[in-house]
């Protein structure tokens, strides 16, 4: 048996929001929050119970040691981490709207520490065989600096020589590429995916798909054959394909507006879960599509961006579906 069941890649931050939905310009003080696309993904399935251990690179002062502490907390193995002197953490602000008013997010995350990381910075032994299941990556990642690129390339080919299966997201961010640059970043990646990721405003962005969704997962489909295709539709669900096969869709499940921030990574964490667990090819998507709209749902209710829920609360809401307001005594 495999020592874990996924590995993930990516940069960690620190979250600052002002109170309610104060403007930075106006805050007293700021709420401190641990937030990263690869390790809210990693904190999902680890409250799921999967073996996942994060890589990545943190300063060796207190704001990194943060990170991993918080991360350690929820179940994630951080013991892989590289650590590095005299470096600074990513930070990123987030400015919550109302109304008229967009929910801006501002970043402070050049020349970080993950933003260095080099391809031979990746721990050997998770790569050897056996020692791991599945690899699973961003665009963001990706996007960062040239030699977190390539890192992330490096733990492909690793991945892929030592057996496992690789999960890619695009997970777009307009503020550190443009479309044209991400589809280039990008395609090796989801070229080489067993699963790949992206929401339809991404994809459309991106690869110029249609707005229908069964046809924009075919022109996916048609792009990436080798790929199980996973299309977030935003509030209406999202569709799945296996290769050569036909469109699967799952809608939502009713969900809150208290803690959007970290849901599409929920989504990852619960398709993830179900995909791995479950051994028979013919339901194994479907399963995985309601994992993940369960995952998403209760994220949607927890402030911050990890995934804080129970096994148990995604599993009643999955077989239920009943989300009523409710007091458990």
């Amino acid at each position: 048996m495999a020592g874990y069941d996924v590995l993930t890649l990516g940069e960690t931050m620190l979250r600052f929001t002002p109170p309610g939905v104060q403007r930075i310009a106006q805050a007293p003080y700021f709420e401190l929050e641990v937030g990263g696309t690869e390790s809210n993904t990693s904190v999902g399935l680890a409250r799921l119970g999967m073996r996942v251990a994060w890589l990545s690179r943190l300063p060796s002062n207190p704001l990194g040691k943060r990170i991993a502490r918080t991360l350690a907390g929820q179940g994630v193995d951080t013991s892989h981490v590289v650590w590095a002197a005299g470096e600074r953490l990513g930070l990123y602000f987030v400015e919550f709207g109302d109304g008229p008013r967009p929910t801006q997010v501002t970043y402070d995350r050049a020349d970080s520490a993950m933003s260095r990381m080099q391809p031979d910075e990746l721990p050997a032994d998770l790569f050897a065989p056996g020692a791991a299941r599945h690899l699973h990556l961003t665009g963001i990642t990706v996007a960062i600096s040239a030699s977190a690129a390539a890192t992330a390339r490096r733990a492909v080919d690793l991945a892929k020589a030592a057996g496992m299966t690789f999960s890619f997201d695009v997970n777009y961010r307009a503020k550190l590429w443009s479309p044209e640059e991400a589809r280039a970043g990008c395609h090796e990646f989801a070229a080489a995916a067993d699963i790949f990721f992206t929401p339809i405003r991404d994809a459309q962005s991106i690869y110029g798909v249609d707005d229908d969704p069964d046809r924009a997962l075919a022109q996916l489909q048609a792009e990436y054959p080798q790929a199980t295709v996973v299309l977030t539709l935003g509030a209406e669900g999202a569709s799945g394909a296996e290769p050569g096969q036909t469109a699967i869709h799952q809608s939502v499940f009713p969900a809150g507006t208290v803690g959007r921030i970290g849901g599409g990574d929920a989504f990852t964490a619960g398709v993830l879960y179900g995909y791995l667990s479950n051994a028979a090819p013919q339901s194994r998507l479907a399963t995985a599509l309601r994992w993940g709209a369960a995952a998403a749902a209760l994220k949607y209710t927890i402030p911050g961006d990890m995934a804080l829920f129970e096994k148990e609360e995604v599993e009643a809401l999955l077989h239920s579906g009943d989300q009523s307001p409710q007091v458990r005594r």
